[in-house]
């Protein structure tokens, strides 16, 4: 095909920044789009031009039938009723993280994909240039075989949605899930295992505890610490914090084998920065043996850069993705079961975080 046809499902704040990058990519395009809030629809035309299809719901962009892939980028709850009406469509579909906000829901849409057309889910941070430059060195054996994966986000509060819809867990999944569903992801991919045990330790301190919604104040963990232990012997670390805007380094995501750390430095996007200035990110290689030290950066094209709060992950992810239609592969390069697992670390993380106990995740 020529051109691949993009309908987005969902057009708020995530939704958006899908337009702007897709509007980059050569040979794809946005043609319709469906909210139920006018004015996100509104925007979201704009941003995508005058020509796009608007929806008030995804049934009727679905029956429309002008799409050759869907791209659903609603809130996370509606993820998996989403998901069970657009693959009835027969069309590739790229679903943003979380896949579902349970572990249950993940696997109805498991067992229902056998035998769907491919589904993509959004793991955004795997398309990060330099976590790209990260893996690249890792799979070369700069560090020798992984050992230990650790990673460390400092960032910003969660933003403003419509609704608010995520400031709840029953909405979001929870922070573990809706937030560090990425690092589960990148923490299995880089150890190549799968996960086996998990400890947390998290709270609710700084972060929307003088909102109210319907007299509720807001359940999602702002901060915690989490240990993953994997069925090959490695071990990886998240340390998170979400009032901790203006850090110098958003992510520093660090693989260290027997011969070498190798450290991703990545910032948060600009218009966060205390300055509003576009730092750079940077690969870092401290060898073992010889005690060397290799800092590179990793450029990006400011263009990509602006279209997204992501470090032009959403670009490249789009790429792919892209590419899989284009060749009518089935094969997508994030799995359902990628993201099943992804969900199943985190849900374990929230239980862990409030029982005080570790999660086997033998039997799950």
């Amino acid at each position: 095909m020529s051109t691949v046809r993009y309908g987005l499902i969902g057009a708020g704040m995530m939704g958006q920044e899908h337009i702007r990058n897709i509007a980059l990519l050569d040979g794809a395009e946005v043609v319709a789009l469906s909210d139920p809030d006018e004015g996100m629809r509104a925007t979201s035309t704009d941003l995508a031009g005058g020509s796009v299809k608007t929806f008030n719901n995804h049934g009727e962009l679905l029956s429309a039938d002008l799409c050759d892939a869907y791209m659903i980028a609603a809130p996370n709850d509606l993820h998996h009723s989403l998901l069970h009406d657009v693959m009835a469509a027969g069309k590739p579909i790229l679903c943003e993280k979380p896949l579902c906000t349970t572990v249950e829901h993940c696997r109805n849409i498991e067992a229902r994909s056998a035998n769907a057309a491919p589904i993509w889910v959004a793991m955004e941070y795997r398309y990060m240039p330099p976590v790209q430059r990260l893996l690249e060195e890792v799979a070369k054996g700069t560090a020798g075989t992984p050992k230990m994966i650790a990673m460390r986000e400092h960032r910003f509060p969660f933003l403003e949605k419509v609704g608010d819809w995520n400031r709840f867990n029953a909405r979001t999944g929870g922070t573990l899930v809706e937030k560090c569903c990425h690092f589960w992801d990148l923490m299995r991919l880089a150890l190549n295992s799968d996960p086996v045990r998990v400890f947390a330790s998290a709270g609710v301190d700084a972060n929307h505890l003088d909102e109210r919604y319907d007299g509720a104040t807001p359940d999602i963990f702002d901060n915690a610490f989490v240990i993953v232990d994997f069925a090959n012997g490695t071990r990886g670390m998240l340390d998170l914090c979400m009032f901790a805007e203006g850090s110098h380094w958003q992510e520093v995501i660090s693989i260290t084998g027997p011969k070498a750390r190798v450290d991703a430095c990545i910032p948060g996007p600009a218009r966060f920065s205390p300055d509003g200035w576009e730092r750079t990110s940077r690969l870092v290689i401290s060898d073992r043996e010889t005690k060397a030290v290799s800092d590179m950066p990793v450029e990006v094209d400011h263009t990509i850069l602006s279209a997204g709060d992501h470090h032009g992950s959403t670009f490249f992810q789009h790429q792919r993705f892209v590419e899989m239609v284009r060749t009518g592969s089935t094969q997508p390069e994030v799995s359902v079961e990628d993201g099943l697992w992804s969900v199943i670390v985190g849900e374990a993380a929230e239980r862990s975080a409030r029982t005080g106990q570790s999660i086997d995740l033998t039997a799950v």
